[in-house]
């Protein structure tokens, strides 16, 4: 709510008390009654405002006979519902509209009407306040603001665009208020369109834009958009940051994601939890380990999902018994763990094998932690006993799950099955997977590469048959690479690169090398009814081929390639040949190539 009138700077609380005790020495002078009430609003303490009013008003009724005190006695029952339980100020909040309506300054007084939409709409009454707003015989621009936060925040967006659109005059809150509303909800598109008609936009504006992006996993809009801001020299703040950062981290943008943590140093930006588990997050995400972990133990104060950041960062690049030191000096500390930290415990014995750490650790979570296990849990537990060799234990786990298995569950069994070559629990994992998630492709890969390590080319053929006769579609495998500040995506057999017939060329090359240092290109693997060479042709276009072929092509030699893909990737041969170091993130964890070799040991 704006302040009426001029004032002083907001009075330090010890101030407040004894203007309070001037007030009962004071007669109850009205117009010291609401410089005291206007003061403890000023210091954020709308409840003691209340009190003076009312220990005073049975002796000094007229107290509320002016239009100034009224509103501020109006705010201070808005504020106080916004802070307490709105039942207690609500008697009150009914008694003050009703002397406003017989007083006329409900109809008369903008700013009386203005506190009323107020106060019922941080009460939660949003009938009411729309009711005292359509009463209003004047509406200025922020007693619509008011309506529209109102609208807004509980999550009506429809209504407040309704009262957006009959505003005759807007500012920029007007503005930033609907571009928040679309895109809390979820809603980029009609976001963006009132981003692109604000004319004066302000740090505000861009956050929430770029936060919708960040959170509808639209990440290559988001850093598109932050650029345009930093171009626009607007100054960011760590909400924009925090959301630039996590874009970064889903596109493995290491180059834009390093930019933002050099501003926040240049800036002398205080780097709070958010912010700095955002960077530990992002340098993770992005391969660089070393510098996520340089955050993480620069940072003052650590909670749970900072710590938890790092022990997940740690496991994904294949440093489990890094990442279970990490949680004990954790709990050292005295903190306690919660569900997100127990699947970086489990994904970090996962990827270095640890089976009987990890069942030691999935029991302490109850037992010791008072953490209920989840589905997400279970699904460690199955991959890490897939992956070791114990299938059918993991199986006899899934019978005895609490809840359902998801298709993320069955999945993971069937990749077990594949390392293993265990035909009958694929089988039963598969029938399982026609049910809960018919149409995905990687179910019928998956079991066609066990067929065919089995040496049963006809289930390798009742697989395709199946995928042609439910015409299941391919996901196309999507690799980007990040090169000179922007992020450049790859799509299997892509042809719409501008550079496309050098990274052809390349690819080429790549190819011939690979073959006489031993790649045999495994066309089993293909599943389109096509002949030997499309077969050979359509590996060796792979978008992460395509994507180290343009990191050659661009980059100095012996420098890192940081490679992105959305699909599964063990490519070991291409640092032997070329002679550099590869980290490539899959959907699973990051492999870290240097000499011909992986990190994962072939362990993914």
């Amino acid at each position: 709510m704006r302040a009426r009138g001029g004032g002083a700077a907001t009075p330090r609380p010890e101030h407040l008390a004894a203007h309070a005790r001037l007030v009962k020495s004071a007669d109850a002078d009205p117009f010291v009654v609401s410089t005291v009430m206007r003061a403890y609003l000023r210091a954020s303490l709308p409840l003691q405002a209340l009190l003076v009013l009312r220990g005073l008003l049975p002796r000094a009724p007229r107290l509320l006979a002016n239009s100034f005190s009224l509103s501020l006695a109006l705010q201070a029952c808005a504020a106080s519902a916004a802070l307490a339980s709105s039942a207690a100020t609500r008697p009150l909040g009914a008694s003050l509209h009703a002397r406003a309506v017989r007083s006329g300054f409900a109809a008369a007084d903008l700013f009386v009407r203005t506190a009323l939409v107020e106060m019922y709409a941080k009460s939660g009454r949003a009938e009411l306040a729309r009711a005292a707003f359509d009463e209003a015989p004047r509406r200025d621009v922020f007693l619509c603001n008011v309506m529209l936060a109102a609208y807004v925040a509980r999550g009506e967006v429809a209504e407040a665009r309704r009262v957006f659109d009959g505003m005759r005059d807007r500012d920029l809150v007007s503005w930033n208020t609907m571009i928040h509303g679309y895109a809390v909800r979820g809603d980029v598109g009609m976001a963006r369109e009132i981003f692109d008609a604000t004319s004066d936009r302000d740090a505000f504006s861009w956050s929430s834009m770029i936060s919708a992006y960040a959170k509808g996993r639209r990440s290559k809009e988001a850093l598109e958009l932050w650029k345009v801001m930093r171009a626009a020299r607007v100054a960011p703040d760590c909400i924009t940051m925090v959301s630039v950062l996590s874009a970064c981290s889903d596109m493995g943008a290491l180059t834009i994601g390093a930019e933002v943590h050099r501003f926040v140093e240049s800036h002398r930006v205080e780097v709070d939890m958010k912010l700095g588990t955002a960077l530990v997050d992002m340098y993770a995400k992005c391969g660089d380990i070393e510098n996520s972990l340089k955050v993480f133990r620069a940072m003052p104060v650590m909670d749970v999902l900072t710590w938890s950041s790092m022990i997940i960062g740690l496991a994904n690049h294949g440093l489990g018994h890094d990442a279970l030191s990490l949680f004990s000096e954790m709990i050292s500390q005295g903190l306690q763990p919660n569900e997100i930290t127990f699947v970086g415990v489990l994904m970090a014995c996962t990827h270095v094998g640890l089976v009987s750490d990890g069942k030691k650790y999935f029991s302490s979570m109850t037992d010791v932690h008072g953490v209920v296990p989840r589905v997400e849990h279970y699904g460690c537990m199955v991959d890490l006993l897939g992956r070791a060799g114990h299938v059918e234990e993991a199986m006899q786990l899934i019978r005895s799950m609490p809840f359902e298995p998801d298709a993320i569950i069955w999945r993971t069994l069937l990749g077990a099955c594949r390392i293993h070559k265990n035909v009958e629990i694929a089988e039963e994992a598969m029938a399982k997977l026609k049910v809960l998630d018919p149409l995905a492709d990687g179910h019928y890969v998956l079991l066609s590469n066990i067929y065919a390590q089995a040496n049963s080319w006809e289930g390798v053929a009742e697989m395709r048959k199946t995928i042609k006769r439910e015409n299941i579609q391919r996901v196309p495998g999507r690799s980007s690479i990040e090169w000179e500040n922007t992020v450049h995506e790859f799509v299997s057999g892509d042809r719409s690169h501008p550079r496309i017939e050098e990274i052809y060329k390349m690819l080429e090359e790549m190819i011939g090398r690979l073959i006489q240092a031993g790649y045999r290109p495994m066309t089993s693997l293909v599943l389109q009814d096509i002949d030997e060479q499309s077969k050979k042709r359509a590996l060796a276009e792979h978008s992460e081929k395509l994507a180290i072929a343009f990191g050659l092509l661009t980059t100095p030699p012996g420098s890192t390639l940081r490679i992105t893909k959305n699909l599964r990737a063990c490519e070991e041969l291409i640092s032997l040949v070329y002679g550099r170091k590869l980290i490539i993130r899959d959907r699973n964890r990051f492999h870290h190539f240097s000499e011909g070799q992986c990190s994962c040991k072939d362990y993914w």
